[in-house]
């Protein structure tokens, strides 16, 4: 069973870094997919970066240049490194672990377990 909990979200001026955390408690983090969703008020969920077992990644458009995901397997550990907050960077953000393989992941942005999330203000 998979057990996402993010940690690291909280209130960052414009401009500012935050490192977010996903830890999973489950026993299958090393082979899973990982990767990043925010969702701001009013709005759906997007995607923001994923990461393979492996360390190959993909970012959306507007996380490229300013986060980095990374993951720890040893820690069993994702993380999302946010450079150059803005304020439409708002937003509760969510880990997710896919079962699917990491070509299906990126083409579909299709995952299977998700952690409760964490808030993100940036303000301006």
């Amino acid at each position: 069973q998979v057990q996402l909990v993010e940690s690291g979200g909280r209130l960052v001026q414009a401009g500012g870094s935050l490192r977010l955390s996903c830890a999973d408690s489950g026993r299958a983090f090393i082979s899973y997919p990982m990767g990043w969703f925010r969702q701001a008020p009013g709005k759906e969920r997007e995607f923001v970066a994923a990461i393979s077992w492996s360390g190959s990644t993909d970012y959306a458009d507007s996380a490229k240049g300013r986060f980095t995901i990374s993951r720890d397997n040893t820690k069993r550990t994702v993380y999302l490194q946010m450079n150059n907050l803005k304020p439409e960077d708002t937003a509760v953000y969510y880990c997710a672990a896919s079962r699917s393989s990491w070509s299906r992941v990126i083409s579909s942005y299709e995952f299977d377990f998700w952690g409760q999330g964490t808030q993100v203000t940036v303000s301006s």
